[in-house]
């Protein structure tokens, strides 16, 4: 077994190769000095492999094991006497299974309006998220100690950022989703807005008043962060779903550590770049990446996991969050009641809300209820509505050749003996992206795969009930309860079918309007959890009572 001092020797002349740097005092403090950031741990991990034949696993992940010198040498004999005397020279030993390839090929990214490639980025592994998560933790302590006006001032400037190279942003989201320059204008101007938003939430202050609640007590509620969260975020709004899980989590005094979409990591590489210069070193990392990575980010060192996406990827981050804080936001095949008065532009509203995004949105309007006596003339007006909707004019195309897979699956089983297909228009040197028409679907049976299923695109399916009750009845039928919407002219019955509806947001005589200040958030298959509103900060804090005597017993 090496003698510490040989040992420290061997491990100071590995982070002067590794870090291209100086030898360090033994007990410099590496992470406060800047040396060790997520490229330094990267480049330090892939030493002690090569060096020591050891892995770091997400166990090993407390940046306190490799602060100094002497403690990375003290954590590369512990490993060295878990492995046995096999593991002390590399030439000996057999990386373990954990810290096996690093990084994978670089991942060849396409432009979905043309279906062509348009850049290559590398997918973050083992070693690419073990950095991060280590560089987070450094800099969790630190970013939860400033008050709440000195985070305030530094999200504010973060939104400062954005706003000032919001060409750069919107050039960005463009190139991953293929989303109109206007859509993609607004949703920069939303991410800026909520960052300002939970720059003021942060300072309101929220906990119950301190009081006397016990006999010769005082006591009050700290809210305090959870440590470091990662985040995980879809293709159909890079930006956007990102600010809505990094606002509140930064807010509270957490540090982020951000896995974007396969398909779409500009923007999130863009915010990583800016939250450097405005929040500090560490405090919001990125990581491009697969599903793979995803799930290395789940089971490593964080405190807490937000995530975005499918049902299907949802139950895996439960299963692999163990228990930790997990946020959830979920599918949405979202229904929409439409009453016999509904008023006069309620078609052109559920088309409108329905080809936004190219009907990529959790929260879009997948299936419309009517009575049966206003079924067939809502199936006339929407068909007319959505012929004047057209892909590559009005909307974008679908994310990716999967997306585009699914919607052609989906429509292709779908028994529906009624169909509206809206025309096509890519502009010239686009007819083979992934473009794919509005459509409306009717005269379908209730099991139809189009109305079970999220198809996630450009379609909407229309139903008709006998009664409210059975309207009811069919909007609540799908596993899914994120958003749904009432169309009608009386207070009282759009109010009450309001009320019925199983969902975490309704909307009444509109469909997919959403602010800051307000929350949003599913049920059952749609997930747990809130975004937007004061309400998400709490999805990112734990609270503390502190209860001290007071006066004489």
């Amino acid at each position: 077994m090496n003698e510490p001092s040989s040992l420290t020797s061997r491990v100071t002349d590995l982070l002067c190769e590794a870090l291209q740097i100086d030898p360090p005092p033994a007990e410099m403090d590496l992470i406060a000095a800047g040396l060790l950031d997520s490229i330094g741990f990267m480049h330090l991990f892939a030493a002690m492999e090569t060096e020591f034949g050891i892995g770091v696993t997400a166990a090993d992940l407390s940046p306190d094991r490799f602060r100094t010198v002497e403690r990375i040498a003290a954590f590369v004999s512990a490993k060295q006497e878990q492995a046995g005397p096999e593991a002390e020279s590399a030439e000996a030993a057999t990386p373990p299974a954990a810290a096996a390839p690093a990084s994978a090929e670089p991942a060849v990214l396409t432009d979905p309006r043309t279906g062509r490639e348009r850049r290559r980025v590398a997918v973050s592994g083992v070693r690419e998220v073990a950095a991060a998560v280590a560089e987070c933790r450094a800099a969790a302590a630190g970013w939860a100690a400033h008050t709440p006006r000195e985070r305030a001032r530094r999200l504010l400037r973060l939104a400062d950022l954005v706003e000032e190279r919001s060409a750069e942003y919107v050039a960005a989201e463009q190139a991953g989703t293929g989303k109109p320059a206007a859509e993609a204008a607004g949703e920069v101007e939303q991410c800026a807005d909520l960052l300002r938003f939970y720059a003021g939430a942060l300072r309101t202050g929220r906990s119950p008043a301190p009081g006397g609640f016990l006999p010769g007590r005082e006591s009050w509620v700290r809210w305090e962060p959870l440590g470091v969260v990662g985040v995980i975020v879809p293709w159909n709004y890079p930006l956007m779903m990102a600010a809505w899980r990094i606002g509140p989590a930064l807010a509270a005094g957490n540090t982020v550590v951000l896995k974007p979409a396969l398909t779409t990591p500009d923007t999130a590489l863009l915010l990583a770049r800016d939250a450097a210069a405005a929040l500090g070193p560490g405090v919001l990392l990125t990581v491009p990446g697969d599903r793979d990575t995803g799930r290395l980010l789940v089971e490593s060192d964080v405190d807490a996991v937000a995530f975005t996406g499918s049902e299907t990827g949802g139950r895996d981050v439960v299963a692999r969050a163990g228990l930790r804080r997990v946020s959830l936001e979920l599918g949405g095949n979202c229904p929409a009641v439409v009453l016999p008065d509904a008023p006069p532009d309620t078609c052109q509203g559920l088309v409108a809300a329905a080809t936004y995004n190219a009907g990529q949105s959790c929260a879009s309007p997948a299936r419309v209820i009517t009575l049966r006596e206003n079924y067939e003339q809502t199936v006339e007006g929407l068909a007319k509505a959505m012929a004047e909707r057209r892909a590559g004019v009005d909307f974008g195309p679908l994310n990716n050749a999967d997306q585009a897979a699914r919607y052609d699956r989906i429509v292709a089983r779908s028994a529906a003996r009624v169909e509206h297909v809206a025309p096509l228009a890519p502009p010239p040197g686009e007819e083979d992206g992934h473009w794919r028409p509005g459509r409306i679907l009717a005269d379908l049976p209730a099991d139809d795969p189009a109305v079970r299923e999220e198809v996630f695109a450009p379609v909407l399916t229309v139903q008709a009930a006998d009664d409210h009750a059975e309207a009811v009845a069919l909007a609540n039928g799908v596993p899914q309860a994120l958003a749904a919407s009432v169309w009608g002219a009386r207070a009282d019955e759009v109010l009450d079918l309001a009320g019925q509806l199983d969902a975490g947001e309704v909307w009444i005589n509109c469909h997919l309007e959403q602010t800051a200040e307000l929350p949003h958030g599913g049920r059952g298959a749609s997930g747990h959890g809130t975004d937007m509103s004061v309400l998400a900060l709490t999805e990112y804090q734990r609270p503390k009572t502190v209860t001290a005597r007071v006066g004489r017993s």
